[in-house]
């Protein structure tokens, strides 16, 4: 991928007046109320032993604008409609290739809403965006600017639980280039008393941003628990309540995982980490909720994308490789290392911090890697390889 080919999204929040806003929830249902549908036909034909594509989804649509009970879809924008049915295409594509579930219904109360609109269902013209089917501009927010003679390819309006509404524009950035190259090379622990440990001795305070507001969130919670279930306006205002809390927390832990993933790319030339496979993690009951709150595979993704836009180089270390247990000083496998060890002392006489030695055997075992080419997973999508280093445990070491 070249710098001039960088895909990359800016998200704004705008307030929309009232017809907009109507307007903008009439699309939302119809958007869902068509993807439903198409994947019910597509279920139905999939039990024959048939296949239905984007085609013939895209004929059906035409045939449900005319019947009676779904006129109401001629309402809206076609825009959406039509760009729905090729998600649910992708989301097929994507089954088909063993990359991802069987797609699901969406929900009403659950699934997010959200419509997206191609260059025909849009203008964008001199920093203002109007909508198909909309007399007056979106009220954006311009918390920054678009590139300097940029236009979008793919305009993405949602409302998120909390009530905020979201425009989110893809655009090929001209403005993301290689940095210049560096001999700096890291290795990344990732941990919970600390967010993250360098092999430069480095530790990263973890900002616990979800215990921060934790008696606000119960707080919250407990007034929904005490409205009487259903559809009710005083139960929906206080789950909108408990969103506002949510988003505040997914916010800040966002924009601190942004900021350090950048400082960390830009300093570096290749960055070691280490494959966790966090969704079994969670499955511990006294650690989930931790774990969740340090979002480790929200900062693995953000730090490979990152390092594709900039030319630099992040390595995956396989799950399996004993980084706590092994001394990088003189390469001694420890045969046992409980959690509540902290700081230990290897036979020839060389005193550790467990992390920062995780760390220093991780950046390691990623030089290894990438000088003989042990293996390693890169990307979640590829298939895990052998460990940089044999070993003999008979389970995960963290």
């Amino acid at each position: 991928m070249t710098a001039s080919h960088v895909k990359r999204a800016f998200k704004y929040r705008f307030y929309p007046n009232d017809a907009q806003a109507a307007e903008l929830s009439r699309t939302f249902g119809c958007v869902r109320k068509v993807y439903n549908l198409a994947l019910a036909a597509r279920t139905e034909a999939w039990t024959r032993q048939e296949r239905v594509n984007y085609n013939q989804t895209s004929a059906m649509l035409t045939a449900w604008k005319k019947t009676e009970e779904l006129a109401f879809l001629n309402e809206v924008s076609s825009v959406p409609l039509q760009q729905t049915l090729r998600h649910l295409q992708a989301a097929f594509t994507n089954f088909f290739g063993k990359r991802a579930r069987y797609p699901h219904f969406k929900s009403r109360k659950k699934s997010r809403n959200s419509a997206e609109y191609a260059t025909s269902g849009f203008r964008f013209r001199e920093g203002r965006l109007t909508l198909a089917k909309m007399a007056e501009p979106l009220d954006i927010v311009w918390s920054r600017p678009l590139p300097e003679g940029v236009k979008p390819s793919t305009v993405t309006v949602s409302q998120d639980a909390a009530g905020r509404w979201f425009v989110s524009m893809l655009c090929d950035d001209p403005t993301v280039k290689p940095l210049p190259a560096t001999d700096a090379a890291v290795g990344i622990d990732v941990g919970l008393d600390h967010l993250l440990t360098l092999s430069s001795g480095e530790k990263i305070a973890n900002p616990r941003h979800e215990r921060r507001d934790r008696a606000r969130l119960a707080k919250a919670q407990r007034v929904v628990a005490k409205k009487a279930k259903g559809d009710g306006a005083n139960r929906a205002k206080a789950r909108r309540k408990v969103a506002k809390v949510y988003a505040r927390i997914t916010d800040r832990r966002r924009d601190y995982l942004q900021k350090l993933t950048t400082r960390l790319v830009r300093e570096n030339q290749t960055l070691v980490i280490e494959d966790l496979t966090v969704r079994n993690m969670v499955k511990n009951r006294k650690l989930a909720r931790a774990i969740s709150d340090a979002a480790w595979t929200e900062f693995r993704s953000m730090l490979e994308y990152k390092a594709a836009w900039y030319g630099r180089e992040v390595i995956a270390v396989d799950r399996w490789f004993p980084s706590s247990k092994l001394c990088h000083s003189c390469g001694t496998l420890q045969e046992k290392m409980p959690l509540n060890v902290r700081t230990w002392t290897c036979a020839c006489g060389t005193t550790h911090d467990r992390d920062v030695n995780a760390a220093k055997n991780l950046l390691a075992a990623g030089r290894a890697v990438s000088a003989c080419g042990a293996g390693v997973r890169p990307q979640r999508s590829s298939p895990g390889g052998q460990s940089a280093m044999k070993q003999e445990v008979s389970r995960r070491e963290p």
